[in-house]
């Protein structure tokens, strides 16, 4: 039987409920893919207040299943913030200092152009008509946002993850607008290990009959058992054997002993399934193959004759770069790597591996070393700043 779609996902691709730039015909984004991008749109929401001088902004970068919303209830969902642990009023990010902006990644399905996005040229939804985008693009697409904001400089950018890749990305390609940067749990390039878990993700998308290639939407279906497989294979990447034992062990859900059965005996099971449902009610599975498939394609240093310290060359920005001791997607060896880059590029940067058992997602968590490692840079930051 079809997964039929909830109408307002849907419409979030659009029509967000959020605020939204919009660019006409003589505004293209230009994409690594070779082609221009005109009409196009991108969602974002902001946080605080500018200041006179325009010096107070900052740039939170989501991860692949974020979105906008990193400190508003989410209007599909009706949860809390994907980072309200880090940003608000008196936080890291201290929403009563900074001008925070955060939007939703070019590709994506919150209110941003993507896959999910009607395509002006035909009145249908693009699908997989949509051009392939990069890490670049998505950062190209802030650039343009930030422009139309009237923000030529960030006081910092900061992100985990794919976020955290956005941020090296913004350093590289815009460091003359970036005053400080704080990459967590990311690295400069996607790994062979975590290529092959996105393809897993990809291909068990595309082997859902309702994916009808790459059209469900048109025909108001949703590739919903395959998109919650991917999910569920995913989403182990982002934790440790020590959070998974620590939190289910080989405790049974609901039972006293195993069914012999097929059905969710154990409660890691039944945490997985419920996971892969709850993404799907809010995700677009075309925009999972697309910010997967940027993930895969970043590989910052082969853009510099594949010597990562020429990326930074020079650059007068602050760096921050942080680890988790237990994160295995993101592992702190990838963090040293982009360390050593920015030392070898003269460039000023300070290291933070967090002891952590919670895995990838710790940057997520509350995690009050992680806190107060990002509460002193960004007050180093400030007072560099004049802030």
């Amino acid at each position: 039987m079809s997964a039929t779609l909830s109408p307002e996902p849907v419409a979030q691709a659009d029509a967000p409920s959020s605020p939204v730039e919009r660019f006409g015909a003589g505004e293209p984004l230009r994409l690594d893919a070779g082609v221009s991008l005109a009409p196009w749109q991108i969602a974002y929401q902001t946080y605080g207040r500018l200041n006179a001088a325009r010096s107070n902004a900052v740039l939170v970068c989501h991860a692949l299943t974020g979105d906008q919303y990193a400190a508003h209830v989410h209007p599909v969902t009706g949860k809390p913030g994907w980072w309200e642990t880090m940003v608000g009023p008196g936080k890291p990010i201290d929403t009563e200092r900074y001008f925070v902006i955060c939007a939703n990644v070019l590709g994506g399905c919150m209110g941003t152009t993507g896959p999910a996005s009607v395509n002006p040229a035909t009145g249908r939804p693009w699908g997989i008509d949509f051009p392939l985008v990069t890490i670049r693009d998505m950062v190209r697409a802030q650039a343009m946002l930030l422009d139309r904001l009237g923000i030529e400089s960030l006081f910092c950018v900061l992100g985990g993850s794919m976020g955290g890749m956005q941020v090296l990305q913004w350093a590289a390609s815009y460091p003359e607008r970036v005053f400080a940067a704080m990459p967590i749990a990311a690295a400069a390039r996607h790994s062979a290990q975590n290529i092959a878990f996105h393809e897993v993700g990809r291909q068990a998308v595309m082997a859902d009959p309702d994916w009808r290639g790459g059209r469900y939407l048109e025909d108001g279906v949703r590739p919903g058992k395959g998109l919650a497989v991917a999910r569920m294979g995913a989403h182990i990447t982002y934790l440790s054997e020590t959070a998974l034992h620590r939190k289910f062990g080989r405790r049974f859900q609901d039972r006293d002993a195993v069914t012999f059965s097929f059905d969710a005996d154990f409660q890691i099971e039944s945490y997985l399934r419920y996971q892969g449902i709850a993404f799907v009610e809010r995700f677009d599975a075309n925009s999972y193959l697309y910010l997967t498939r940027a993930m895969d394609y970043f590989d910052l240093a082969a853009d510099y004759d594949g010597v990562l310290a020429e990326a930074f060359r020079g650059s007068k920005t602050r760096f921050c770069v942080m680890s988790f001791t237990s994160d295995w997607l993101f592992p702190t060896a990838d963090s040293r790597a982009v360390v050593h880059a920015l030392n070898a590029g003269g460039a000023s940067v300070g290291f933070v591996e967090i002891e952590s058992d919670k895995g990838h997602d710790a940057f997520l968590l509350d995690e009050p070393e992680l806190f107060a490692a990002a509460q002193g840079f960004v007050d180093a930051a400030a007072r560099a700043r004049g802030l």
